[in-house]
């Protein structure tokens, strides 16, 4: 995974943020936000976050390959410009849930406050699943490659503070897996506020419950998910959190489950919930929930690392695991909520 983003000829800062240098001496030295601005032109020294920095490398290849504002001798993603370097009242920071990926799965409110924003940021993938009247009316769509989550929501920050209405779009809900936490993050460490930029979550239908809403009704009582993504976390605390709960009687919703460079992750969340649970445990599959690669599964437990190897399951894919209590009836996946145990039906 690659962010290829880094690689620029031009001078820009793209967010308006105010940066000290010398002559510029690019074509491409405005500021698309309309902040002052001027630099030592680099064909890579631009920064993409609205970083105030200069780099005096010549290298194309400066730049973080996770999309991060740097210098070519540092491998640390650096927070650029703060608050104080920016004029002018902020605009507002929606962080909008798109849902499973298709218009019709968005929320009406998600709709809205994307024709309402100035500007849309977001993951290449993410932004080319909007539709076209969004796309139309933005005044400037800024994304990035897989890996560019933290240049990519502090470009959205720093647009924010430099007076644009912007919106940073993610699939499912904002607060799953998603960059909600980490635009609040950096609005800290910039120094700003939540309340400052009229900071706004506009909540989408997470992975868990389009690709449920797929296999049946599999998460009537209580649920956990777990990623198997050991970008963030170590794969050591989530092989604990998964025998945790798999003793349990949790429904698990699976993320991030499969991919070639996380081949033994997969294999060892099998073998974790094989110690907890039958394996004739229903299991649901579901690729590409909404989009025109759909694949939607049902299988046991026991078959599920085999199926690791197939283009069923990848990092697109969302697995249901049931509990004991959980069966396949007219190919659903059913988990009683208990009814049963109080009426009689």
């Amino acid at each position: 995974m690659t962010d290829t983003n880094t690689d620029s000829d031009e001078s820009t800062s793209k967010c308006g943020a105010k940066t000290d240098g010398g002559e510029t001496s690019s074509s491409a030295s405005g500021s698309k936000c309309g902040a002052s601005k001027s630099d030592d032109s680099s064909s890579s020294s631009e920064s993409k976050c609205g970083a105030s920095g200069s780099s005096s490398s010549d290298s194309s290849s400066s730049g973080s390959k996770c999309g991060a504002s740097s210098k070519k001798e540092s491998t640390e993603e650096k927070v650029g410009a703060t608050v104080d370097d920016f004029d002018g009242e902020p605009g507002q920071l929606m962080a909008v849930g798109l849902g499973p990926g298709h218009p019709e799965g968005m929320t009406q409110r998600a709709k809205d406050a994307l024709l309402e924003a100035e500007h849309i940021v977001g993951y290449t993938t993410y932004i080319e699943l909007l539709p076209d009247e969004i796309v139309e009316q933005a005044d400037d769509i800024y994304d990035t490659p897989m890996c560019g989550e933290v240049s990519r929501t502090e470009e959205s920050v720093d647009r924010t503070l430099a007076g644009n209405d912007v919106a940073i779009v993610g699939s499912g809900d904002p607060n799953v897996y998603a960059l909600a936490g980490l635009a609040l993050e950096i609005l800290e460490s910039k120094g700003a506020t939540a309340s400052m930029v009229d900071f706004e979550v506009i909540p989408g239908v997470p992975a868990a419950q389009s690709c449920a809403a797929r296999l049946g009704a599999p998460l009537v009582n209580d649920t956990v998910s777990v990623s198997l993504s050991d970008h963030l976390v170590p794969m050591p605390e989530i092989e604990s959190r998964l025998h945790s709960v798999a003793k349990e009687s949790f429904i698990i919703t699976i993320y991030n489950p499969w991919s070639r460079k996380r081949r033994e992750n997969f294999e060892k969340c099998c073998e974790i919930l094989l110690t907890h649970r039958d394996p004739g445990t229903p299991v649901g599959i579901v690729h590409g929930a909404g989009r025109e690669d759909e694949q939607v599964m049902i299988t046991e437990l026991g078959e599920l690392e085999e199926l690791g190897e197939s283009e069923i399951i990848d990092m697109t894919t969302t697995i249901v695991v049931g509990n004991e209590e959980t069966y396949v009836w007219d190919d659903r996946m059913v988990t009683p909520r208990g009814y049963e145990t109080k009426y009689d039906y």
